[in-house]
């Protein structure tokens, strides 16, 4: 069995880190986090869902943009907060 591509790889861009020193909203809040993700349509920086505040997350669910990469160093991955799946 084949599984089709995920739909959401259209809204890739070519993105730059809009807070490239951590999570934006976690910078603004003094907030810790565990790690990062970057938005791959609008550059968004934003903690995982180990982290307390989960704002990758949450800007998938508000901004729309469901397809992020982790922003660590040395890991090479995307997720589709929407199929919930490795990309």
């Amino acid at each position: 069995m084949t599984i089709p591509p995920d739909p959401h790889l259209s809204l890739f861009r070519p993105v730059t880190a809009r807070t490239p020193q951590g999570c934006e909203e976690c910078l603004r809040r003094d907030s810790p986090w565990v790690h990062l993700r970057l938005c791959l349509t609008c550059g968004h920086v934003g903690c995982c869902d180990s982290s307390p505040m989960r704002h990758a997350r949450g800007h998938a669910e508000t901004a729309g943009h469901p397809m992020a990469r982790s922003f660590e160093p040395g890991e090479d991955w995307r997720w589709c907060f929407v199929h919930e799946a490795m990309v």
